[in-house]
């Protein structure tokens, strides 16, 4: 459990009545102790009281110092005692929940002098072993916070830690779509004289009737689905592109769309294939069975099939795997495609039937144009010498990317000063060791700046899997219960947790798609990296031996592997 700030102070001094009670009861709820022991056991619980009082004044100080700690997240010294930091604090926080809950309980239950919950406090809470881990935490506190002193975190960081909206709106994706167009228009033989003409050549890029792309509107049926196959690195603008053409289809086809990753496991993708045709998932498991399901429901369809972020493992057995999973489309209608996202340069020779996309980032002023537009939106013509000058100095680092465009691009927005400006073009995160098209860097300076309420949300996103479809009220309602959101005024809290959701949403850390919001896949790995020792998703049953002593957050993917016993196997 855990608790915000505000809502640690508010469970200490809410627990003011709870330790009134206990040491005014203290005599008839343990009559048979001496009068040295009743004396000893009000020291405790006045000792108690004060240790928590003192974690309570200290906890504001420990969130600044993990913030301070996370932007220093270049050093390695910094970077190994975070993790016992984070698990330190969360443990003062459990503390103050457990004292907050036999608060609520006494309430509830009377707080009368035979009152059980006061003796189940002194029992389990004063006189168990939640007093010995008060001083333990105060103990580790000190030690980690003098440790980090040490390092050069003594200072406070002078930075905006509230809700900013910034000047520019949401970004949109028709805006890096036009970037594309080139690349489209040369594969899908699309016309090019006009503006329009290219929004409407974009929209029906997947059907267009030409014979150079293989695809047709008619009734005829193929043998075959052509295969067309967008490639480039993380974050280049793939599912970008894929999406558009799925939100623009003419004609209704069948649409399936389905996740890849690294697990090409061809009876999941089945299964995956059938739940979007029936809407109910299947529970055979026979690959057989499977697939003649799959081909009936395809049958004499026209079919539009999405398989992102597909891996070198689809080719695994010499394509056989590739061959089985495809075998249950071989009676649709024409004008039916396969469009592959893919990082890989073998998975697209591997499979495409046509020439393929491939995306080599933005370049030159195109992707000057598109940093701007990130920055200060549509309507500013000029900006600030200086702010361009750094900004085209930070335009290379970003290796073309319009993930890492838009991220950053949100983040300096914030604050348009020359200084922070330059502070992240001097980042010694960018001197990191990475590979050419590595944007890491760039998302990680945009994560850094969060406000430390955002970082929180953000991370605790990670429990949940790549591609999970969040739905804003919904995931709101889960950071309220983490005691992740911070009350303002007279606002509902979970009215300011929607807030918190648009921020991120705002700053490209959320995307919208179809039926929710989706993590960008790189941002979600940034997410694992800096929630790794908080949070875990089992995706197997040999997951379940992984599983650090200090994880806070489990998320257990449904898988015929689990059952009972598995589970309990937790409890360790």
């Amino acid at each position: 459990m855990s608790l915000s700030a505000t809502g640690i102070i508010s469970a200490v001094d809410d627990c003011v009545n709870l330790f009134q009670w206990t040491r005014s009861d203290i005599s008839s709820l343990h009559s048979g102790l001496s009068g040295s022991q009743q004396e000893s056991l009000q020291e405790h619980v006045s000792r108690l009281q004060g240790g928590l009082q003192r974690l309570r004044d200290a906890l504001p100080a420990m969130y600044d110092l993990i913030d301070r700690a996370e932007r220093r997240g270049h050093d390695t010294r910094v970077e190994n005692l975070l993790p016992l930091l984070k698990d330190t604090v969360n443990e003062v926080e459990d503390l103050l929940d457990e004292a907050k809950w036999y608060e609520v309980k006494a309430q509830v239950e009377g707080n009368a002098a035979q009152s059980p919950p006061l003796v189940e406090f002194i029992d389990d809470f004063i006189q168990g072993s939640s007093f010995g881990k008060l001083s333990h935490v105060q103990s580790r506190l000190r030690n980690l916070s003098n440790q980090l002193e040490i390092l050069g975190l003594a200072e406070a960081t002078q930075h905006v830690d509230r809700l900013v909206k910034p000047k520019t709106g949401y970004l949109p994706c028709e805006d890096l779509l036009f970037c594309y167009y080139k690349e489209l228009a040369k594969v899908m033989r699309s016309p090019t004289n006009s503006k329009r003409e290219r929004a409407t050549s974009l929209a029906n890029a997947s059907t267009s009737a030409s014979a150079n792309n293989q695809f047709s509107n008619g009734s005829r049926r193929i043998s075959s689905l052509p295969v067309l196959v967008i490639q480039g690195t993380g974050g280049v603008g793939k599912t970008t592109l894929a999406r558009r053409i799925w939100f623009n289809q003419p004609g209704k086809p069948r649409i399936i769309w389905i996740r890849v990753s690294d697990d090409f496991d061809v009876k999941r993708l089945t299964k995956k294939a059938i739940q979007f045709c029936t809407g109910e998932e299947t529970t055979t498991d026979d690959l057989d069975s499977l697939q003649r399901d799959l081909s009936k429901h395809v049958s004499n369809k026209r079919l539009l099939v999405f398989l992102d972020d597909m891996r070198d493992d689809a080719l695994k057995e010499n394509g056989q795997c590739w061959k089985r999973f495809c075998a249950p489309f071989r009676d649709v209608r024409g004008g039916s495609m396969i469009l592959v996202t893919t990082r890989c340069s073998e998975v697209t020779e591997g499979v495409r039937t046509m020439e393929p996309i491939i995306l080599d980032g933005l370049k030159g002023d195109v992707f000057w144009n598109f940093f701007k537009l990130c920055v200060f939106g549509d309507g500013r013509s000029e900006i600030d010498p200086e702010l361009e000058r750094i900004g085209r100095s930070i335009l290379p680092k970003l290796k073309g990317s319009p993930l890492a465009a838009k991220t950053l691009g949100r983040m300096l927005s914030m604050d348009l000063q020359a200084s922070h400006w330059n502070s992240i073009l001097e980042s010694e995160l960018w001197e990191l060791r990475q590979e050419e098209a590595d944007i890491f860097p760039a998302l990680q300076l945009s994560y850094m700046h969060l406000p430390f309420y955002l970082k929180r949300c953000f991370a605790f996103c990670s429990v949940y899997p790549k591609d999970y479809k969040f739905q804003k009220a919904r995931l709101a309602e889960v950071w309220v219960a983490e005691g992740f959101v911070e009350s303002q005024g007279g606002v509902p809290i979970q009215d300011v947790g929607c807030q918190y959701f648009e921020d991120l949403v705002t700053r490209s850390f959320f995307q919208m798609v179809p039926g929710g919001y989706v993590i960008p896949d790189l941002l979600h790995d940034l997410a694992q990296k800096v929630s790794e020792h908080d949070c875990l998703i089992l995706r197997n049953d040999s997951c379940f031996d992984k599983v650090p002593q200090d994880v806070r957050h489990l998320y257990v993917l449904p898988s015929s592997d689990f059952d009972g016993s598995n589970l309990l196997r937790l409890c360790r």
